[in-house]
């Protein structure tokens, strides 16, 4: 699997996308199982997973973070993406998705928790934040594992999800 590396934990690695990249995106979000939880609650076009691609570039050369291709460090297959963005609101949001059958051993909590360490060794803001469809329990319980807080309900697209937020020492208090 090629592209940048950008940064490693024990088990995965994230990587920019590359030209191309669309299917993998489509690959990914194509199931309902990936996609119940996020805005639109269903699989994503072809289309708009080329318009996520367009996005993650852009928003690399830009901002210097976007979400990235996570694969496997020992074989290179691709895992699902993660990263973290800039959210219209202004503030930045970290987000990930896996393919359910990577679902149960530990990527999610392994990726988040690098992702903040990462986010806060550049100095890219005092926080950022995270949010979860209302029963999406598991992401909840990841982002709290790794030190973040409920910070309220917030509304995407008229569907409430639940918001948690991340200062550097929250994350300091949990490491």
């Amino acid at each position: 699997m090629s592209g940048e590396v950008i940064f490693e934990t024990p088990r995965l690695v994230a990587r920019m996308w590359e030209d191309g990249d669309a299917d993998l995106i489509h690959d990914l979000h194509s199931t309902i199982e990936t996609t119940r939880y996020m805005s639109g609650g269903a699989p994503w076009s072809r289309e708009k997973c080329e318009e996520r691609l367009r996005t993650y570039l852009a928003e690399q050369a830009r901002d210097g973070t976007t979400k990235y291709k996570i694969v496997s460090r020992q074989d290179g297959h691709f895992i699902g993406r993660a990263g973290i963005s800039i959210y219209h609101t202004g503030e930045y949001e970290m987000g990930y998705a896996f393919y359910a059958r990577e679902w149960g051993k530990g990527y999610a909590t392994e990726i988040a928790a690098s992702l903040a360490d990462w986010f806060f060794a550049r100095d890219l803001a005092p926080h950022f934040i995270a949010f979860t469809h209302p029963d999406n329990l598991t992401s909840q319980h990841v982002l709290k594992k790794i030190g973040m807080r409920e910070r309220g309900p917030i509304f995407i697209e008229g569907v409430e999800g639940v918001e948690f937020a991340m200062t550097a020492a929250m994350r300091q208090a949990v490491t």
